[in-house]
């Protein structure tokens, strides 16, 4: 996070540490991911487009064996 200093109007960067993981954290490494699939138009053309884009994050999150889609 970038925050200025009171005094001179400088910028300091304060670093956050990550927290370590604990009990049920750690025991699921199952990640839930969510795919946004779009067509911009109401054409035809557009109707296959969506198919593809869903078709492909199906199976992109599929190969993914720590991956659930939701």
């Amino acid at each position: 996070m970038l925050t200025p200093k009171s005094s001179d109007k400088t910028m300091r960067v304060t670093v956050i540490p990550a927290k370590s993981q604990t009990g049920a954290a750690m025991k699921s490494s199952v990640k839930r991911v969510a795919a946004y699939c779009r067509v911009s138009t109401d054409e035809d053309e557009q109707l296959n487009s969506y198919e593809t884009q869903c078709k492909y994050y199906d199976e992109y999150i599929a190969s993914h064996k720590d991956w659930k889609k939701v």
